[in-house]
């Protein structure tokens, strides 16, 4: 009899899904930890899973609690696992949507290719486990964050080298909107203004952060970002101020003296008295 293979999807980016052969698994919340931690820590010493699961038990307790876990996840195949000595790791069919995020992100590292990351501008842009608060969660939630924002600046600076300013820019945008603050691709956006001639987009777009750092974080700019607009804003720097008509407020000096001539009417001046 012919064995079907199952396909099993786990879900990290955005929230916590199991999918098996496309269909949700309802998973408790805490086997959703365990089997969450296990993908993320491949090949981890199950001591070092059970402190991370459970911090403030004693050890004897958190080894206690994982075995349980595991045993309980053993008897559903819809999540495999396998277990090597002392290690435990998802079994390699498993297709976890973090490791396609990292798998692109060193695609992209390693050969500039920015087309390989075509399908990680829409995939990563939800963070790892909303709502999620612990420590372990935090950490990777932070990596990963960080590895999708130097990606798609890489993407940007690959593209805009290239000439091609539109996927430039769309990049450069993504990276924008996961951290606003960010001075990284609000700078990339305003060289990819510049680069297609676009004096008016440049400016704006290097106004918009200034005024947003200084509303939110009471900085400037680095000077790294101000001297892209130095060759812009030069000629207007060195154009002469055009004279203009005197203000109505501007001092209008002495007063002329104005010198008329004595009257010639023929009248006889009389002397003037003894």
């Amino acid at each position: 009899m012919p064995t079907t293979t199952r396909h099993v999807r786990l879900l990290l980016l955005g929230g916590f899904r199991l999918l098996h052969d496309a269909k949700p698994v309802v998973v408790p919340r805490g086997l959703q930890r365990v089997i969450a931690l296990i993908g993320l820590r491949p090949g981890t010493t199950r001591s070092h899973l059970a402190g991370l699961l459970w911090p403030d038990a004693t050890e004897e307790r958190a080894l206690s609690s994982l075995r349980t876990a595991i045993w309980r996840l053993r008897q559903d195949p819809c999540c495999p696992l396998h277990t090597i000595g002392d290690t435990v790791r998802l079994d390699p069919a498993v297709d976890l949507d973090v490791d396609d995020l990292v798998r692109t992100a060193a695609r992209v590292a390693d050969d500039g290719d920015p087309r390989a990351a075509a399908r990680a501008l829409a995939a990563g842009r939800h963070d790892l486990l909303p709502g999620w608060y612990d420590d372990w969660v935090l950490l990777e939630r932070e990596r990963l964050r960080q590895l999708r924002l130097h990606m798609l600046e890489q993407i940007a600076r690959t593209h805009l080298t290239a000439g091609r300013h539109g996927e430039a820019l769309q990049a450069a945008l993504e990276a924008m909107a996961a951290e606003p603050l960010r001075e990284t691709p609000h700078r990339l956006v305003v060289q990819i203004h510049l680069a297609e001639g676009n004096a008016f987009e440049a400016l704006h777009a290097f106004y918009v952060y200034r005024d947003l750092i200084l509303r939110e974080l009471h900085l400037e700019p680095s000077a790294a970002m101000s001297a892209l607009l130095d060759d812009t804003l030069a000629p207007i720097r060195r154009r002469p101020t055009p004279p203009g008509p005197r203000p109505p407020d501007a001092d209008p000096g002495p007063p002329r003296r104005h010198h008329h001539p004595p009257p010639d009417d023929g009248a006889v001046t009389a002397p003037p008295a003894r």
